[in-house]
């Protein structure tokens, strides 16, 4: 076992509120003393050894300010290397530590769900598998309004953590498919419906699906092929309730211009044509173009 070194105060009989001028005093009279070339005891250079060291730390500042901090570089747990030590030990500890501890990967699971139970919300129970032969069940809620794409994350839910380190997170990826007929836009419903052509000149009263089931709407007489008409609150829900604000559902009207007329149609419009201008009984090419110009507005 190392001797334990001797405070360098003490060697030099000095207090540690010493002035440099003191120190330096007290070290050329214990210099003369116990210089080797005076002094004949086996341990003269030993303790000549010693007080030069202390000598060359206390009469320097720096080295000084750090000895009054730290005490001895090499003196064991008080010292400054014991400390560095100390230091060097725990962060490699550490690191050890670290390199032992590897967080759980992250899962993923794909929901798919129609677009009913995104516009309302739902509760689905969705089983992950643990690693054995076993699943695991969760209960997924899915806010009503939830978009395509969106993403449920379960804290803690994932793969375990080796070494002690944490579990992965479980991520649920919501699919919504394809409607039918609906079509989202923010917050609004989109669909398409198409009327007849004595609908659209003479008005109808029709139901119209939308995701609270048929409404009645009225389309009015000389309906255009392309018009919009929108039933207001039965878009998306904004929250879940029955009094959560919506989108609106916008109806895109389309006429279907029939392809085939019996003769009693062409009568018909062959008269519709004469009241709105065209005067004279058409000849044949002519009843020809002002069916193609019906047809063409009608597809406009």
């Amino acid at each position: 076992m190392a001797k334990r070194k001797r405070d360098y105060y003490a060697v030099l009989g000095v207090t540690r509120s010493a002035t440099e001028i003191e120190i330096k005093r007290a070290f050329r009279e214990l210099a003369r003393k116990h210089h080797p070339d005076v002094q004949t005891e086996s341990d003269a250079g030993e303790r000549f050894r010693e007080i030069n060291e202390a000598y060359a730390v206390l009469c320097d500042s720096d080295a000084r300010a750090r000895y009054d901090r730290w005490g001895h570089a090499d003196e064991g747990a008080s010292g400054l290397g014991a400390v560095v030590d100390a230091a060097q030990d725990m962060i490699n500890d550490v690191l050890r530590r670290r390199r032992n501890k590897q967080r759980g990967r992250d899962l993923r699971y794909t929901l798919e769900i129609t677009f009913e139970e995104a516009a309302f919300g739902v509760s689905k129970v969705i089983q992950i598998p643990d690693g054995s032969s076993h699943d695991r069940d969760f209960t997924v809620v899915v806010p009503a309004g939830t978009k395509e794409g969106a993403v449920k994350m379960i804290k803690g839910e994932g793969e375990p953590g080796k070494g002690g380190a944490a579990p992965g997170d479980l991520h649920v990826i919501v699919r919504v498919a394809e409607h039918a007929t609906f079509r989202r836009e923010g917050i609004d419903v989109h669909s398409d419906y198409t009327i007849s052509f004595t609908q659209a000149a003479l008005g109808a009263v029709l139901d119209l699906p939308t995701l609270d089931g048929p409404v009645k709407m009225r389309i009015p007489e000389g309906t255009q092929p392309g018009r919009i008409f929108r039933i207001r609150g039965r878009g998306i829900p904004q929250a879940s309730g029955k009094t959560a604000p919506r989108g609106d559902h916008l109806v895109h009207v389309q006429v279907e211009v029939p392809t085939e007329l019996t003769a009693r149609q062409r009568e018909l419009i062959e008269e519709l044509a004469r009241t709105t201008g065209e005067d004279g009984k058409p000849t044949e090419p002519q009843k020809k173009r002002l069916i193609d110009r019906v047809r063409s507005l009608l597809d406009e």
